[in-house]
């Protein structure tokens, strides 16, 4: 029997330390720790893949919360099931003792359990959405309000067109007619097709 931990941080910003510091409390050695940075909306996690590939029957696997497994409720409860019955492996959530599978339990036990895993499942998911709607009615509000979003349109400078002249003529080279408007070559071309779009439009 191994004991393996998983750790999980949504951002290479955030800081790991805190999980890492309770699951070494717990008596996990560093080089059982897995770690990911990125969002748990699915399980496509390289070191969450590693893990799971290196678990076999009776091993426990420890994590500090279950948010820390994912975020997606169907795919937690589908994972839960796999590596708790298909796989074998015991699961130990810190903060939830409820949803410690290392002990012995009884059907009674086991059913409060998985009634937990859902509901704490739902309610995260339930979350995610709310947080979402109070977003997307911000920004309805803001837009309401005059609040413009994205990128500030940028306005041509008053020589564009004679510099668009000089270059097409083939006076001045490409990146002289970029350094005198203030614009990236990429930049340039594309106003250049938009402005040549209004013309052909109009």
């Amino acid at each position: 029997m191994q004991v393996f931990g998983y750790v999980r941080v949504s951002t290479k910003n955030q800081n790991e330390n805190r999980q890492l510091d309770e699951l070494e409390n717990s008596g996990i050695k560093i080089d059982k720790i897995f770690i990911d940075k990125q969002s748990g909306k699915n399980f496509d996690r390289p070191n969450y893949k590693k893990m799971i590939s290196k678990l076999k029957p009776k091993d426990i696997l420890v994590i500090k919360s279950i948010d820390r497994l994912g975020r997606n409720y169907k795919e937690i409860i589908e994972q839960w099931r796999i590596i708790t019955k298909d796989m074998q492996v015991f699961i130990n959530v810190l903060d939830m003792p409820l949803l410690n599978t290392t002990l012995d339990r009884d059907l009674i036990q086991e059913l409060i359990s998985d009634l937990v895993l859902q509901l704490l499942s739902f309610v995260a998911k339930n979350e995610r959405e709310n947080i979402r709607q109070r977003q997307a009615e911000g920004i309805r509000a803001a837009k309401k309000r005059g609040i413009k979003f994205g990128r500030p349109k940028m306005h041509e400078p008053a020589n564009f067109n004679r510099v668009v002249y000089l270059w097409r003529n083939k006076k001045i080279m490409l990146h002289n007619a970029c350094r005198n408007v203030g614009m990236s070559q990429s930049t340039f071309y594309r106003r250049v097709r938009q402005e040549n779009n209004k013309k052909n439009i109009s």
